[in-house]
């Protein structure tokens, strides 16, 4: 009669023992995720070229060992996308590498399977389908359509508001352009980033408004 308890001790010693493992590789994918966002800010804040490869390049790497980890977190996918867009920024953003490309599209496709409403891969998307000729897999109407829905949840969102500012005056929309880019300004300049202020008042300039 006393054999029972042991069997079952055992048999519960077994079922349970994985869970510390999938907690701690869960926690390490969330962790690595988190150093390749941060290589992610350090790169764009970094002075030089070669500075800003090696922190996006080391984040990449940390982001693909995360997604390895749990390919079901939506974060360390958009880590891979923050960094790989970066690289393929590094020189002017010409997108001329095509499988890089395709690899950055397919990385945004998978953050926006596993969390439909992630913001920062919709603008990207919204960005990539924007500036993309028909070829490699641009769609501007879709585009668009995506970085409204940014800032329609967002109203913090400065890139994309510049973004469809400048495709707005593409189209002849120019009091729509003037709206979003004044908007980008004021956001820009009340968190004090100052590259978006800049680029804010350089699309306002080329709108023939006022940067104040």
């Amino acid at each position: 009669m006393l054999a029972m308890p042991r069997v079952v001790a055992a048999v519960a010693a077994v079922l349970l023992a994985p869970l510390p493992r999938l907690a701690t590789a869960a926690q390490s994918a969330a962790d690595l995720t988190a150093q390749a966002m941060r290589e992610c800010d350090d790169g764009q804040d970094a002075a030089s070229r070669d500075a800003r490869k090696q922190h996006f390049e080391r984040g990449e790497a940390l982001a693909n060992q995360a997604v390895t980890l749990d390919d079901k977190s939506a974060a360390a996918h958009f880590a891979i996308v923050c960094n790989l867009g970066e690289i393929l920024r590094l020189d002017g953003e010409k997108l001329t590498s095509v499988l890089l490309l395709r690899r950055l599209m397919a990385e945004v496709d998978r953050t926006l399977e596993l969390d439909p409403g992630h913001v920062d891969a919709m603008a990207t998307k919204g960005t990539l389908l924007l500036r993309l000729p028909r070829m490699f897999g641009g769609d501007a109407k879709e585009g668009e359509r995506l970085l409204r829905e940014v800032i329609r949840r967002d109203d913090r969102a400065v890139t994309s508001r510049i973004t469809l500012a400048k495709t707005c005056e593409a189209r002849g929309d120019r009091d729509e352009a003037v709206q979003l880019a004044s908007r980008a300004l004021q956001i820009a300049t009340d968190e004090g980033r100052a590259d978006k202020v800049a680029e804010a008042q350089t699309t306002l300039k080329e709108l023939g408004a006022s940067t104040r």
